[in-house]
């Protein structure tokens, strides 16, 4: 729906400038992420009487103080609802919001603010697609394409999709160091693909996919490709227009961001022809008993109160993600990484599942004989945080014939202490297990 403004250019002004402060006083030219590291105040307490050592931002990322401060701004002095009121208080609400819309659209290089709608998260994003796209171009007969590394959240809603239409899912296999088979990607694509759906970095491998490759194969048959970016747009630079990608959907609390807010990209002309995800307020432009008509893009799929402070603070988020620099951050994570690799390679019954040669900072990994459980339970006694189960991904879990995995996953504020924390941890994983 158009805003409804009157006379507040200059509080929109007052925003972008906020936000050119907050990018200005953490941007060098070369971070110090020893100083980054100080603006993330749940890093900086023990646990169990250590210092934590926290290794699952794959999981969700901790937030800097300046993200938890524009949050508690916006609930003391701008709580709102947004869109309807003519009152200042909603005004300023809808500004912030609509000024983090615009935010998403510049990180991810869309092409306009239209493509971008708000969600709960990735999940949610991947539903809505199911759901809107799939329920009226998807039918019988018809075949989806996904990866054996997905999440659970990019395999589920396609196959309810598939028992309701009687579409077919069809699986690109990986090898044994957890990279996609290409060849056997292309061997699926055919007249009867009417969706391809790809992790962008896997959560458990971290592998990183050649998602602008997949891309252009599917578009030769005119096949639409949904991007899951839950584990990338935090560790590198992502262009949605570049890739030309149809659909990308990520969630803000892996981006240093609130949890419960996420994105979904989707082209103009994709969005237009879906129909509506939800049903209620906002979502509307006019209603009668008879018959109701919806809103323009994007708030054709916003039903209701939206989460506010969510968005704007992952609009902050953005800003101090800038601000460090993508390139960076990348860089730092990647020499952590490689630091991760000489420290824990060398521990005698330690096997890592997941060596692609292109990989974010995700490092899996099974000891010989004792349960990923176990790990974990002894390496929470040390104050080391890390991931452990099957994250999500059973049929990966089933291709590795591993039950479940420990994971220790890096973020802008880890550092190689934590590392050598992780390596003495797991030495008295074993120490305890003899």
């Amino acid at each position: 729906m158009p805003l409804r403004f009157f006379s507040k250019l200059q509080s929109i002004k007052q925003i972008q400038m906020e936000s050119e402060i907050l990018t200005s006083e953490i941007k060098t030219s070369a971070p110090d992420f020893s100083k980054i590291r100080e603006n993330f105040p749940t890093l900086h307490q023990t646990v169990k009487g250590r210092q934590l050592v926290y290794l699952d931002s794959a999981a969700t990322t901790h937030k800097p103080v300046q993200v938890i401060e524009k949050i508690d701004h916006y609930y003391r002095l701008q709580n709102s609802n947004i869109h309807r009121g003519v009152h200042y208080l909603s005004q300023l609400a809808t500004e912030e919001y609509e000024n983090a819309r615009i935010k998403v659209k510049n990180f991810i290089n869309a092409s306009s603010e239209k493509e971008i709608v708000f969600v709960k998260g990735t999940t949610e994003g991947v539903n809505l697609v199911a759901s809107s796209y799939g329920n009226r171009f998807i039918n019988e007969g018809d075949e989806i394409i996904i990866t054996h590394m997905e999440h659970h959240s990019n395999i589920v809603p396609w196959q309810l999709l598939c028992e309701r239409k009687g579409a077919v899912l069809r699986v690109i296999p990986i090898n044994d160091r957890g990279e996609l088979i290409m060849e056997e990607y292309k061997k699926l694509l055919n007249e009867k693909t009417k969706m391809v759906a790809v992790v962008h970095a896997s959560n458990t491998l971290g592998t990183e996919n050649p998602v602008k490759e997949i891309i252009e194969e599917a578009h030769k048959y005119n096949v639409p490709v949904l991007i899951d970016g839950a584990q990338a747009v935090q560790h590198f630079e992502v262009d949605v227009r570049a890739l030309d990608a149809d659909f990308y959907t990520f969630s803000g609390h892996k981006l240093y961001g609130p949890t419960g807010i996420g994105v979904l990209y989707g082209k103009k002309e994709l969005l237009e022809k879906m129909p509506p995800y939800q049903g209620g307020g906002d979502m509307i432009s006019y209603v009668s008993f008879e018959r109701t008509t919806y809103n323009e893009l994007p708030y054709k799929f916003e039903a209701g109160t939206p989460h506010i402070a969510g968005g704007i603070g992952l609009g902050y988020a953005i800003d101090y993600v800038k601000g460090v620099g993508l390139q960076a951050i990348k860089q730092h994570e990647a020499a952590l990484l490689d630091y991760a690799n000489k420290k824990l390679l060398g521990i005698p019954g330690l096997t890592p599942i997941g060596t692609a040669e292109k990989k974010s900072s995700v490092f899996s990994f099974v000891l010989e004989n004792i349960h990923p459980h176990d790990i974990g339970t002894i390496l929470d006694v040390e104050g080391v945080a890390v991931r452990t189960g099957h994250l999500c991904t059973q049929p990966l879990m089933r291709r590795f014939d591993v039950p479940a995995v420990a994971r220790a996953s890096f973020g802008m504020y880890n550092n190689t202490d934590d590392i050598d924390a992780l390596a003495e941890a797991i030495l008295k994983v074993f120490k305890v297990f003899g």
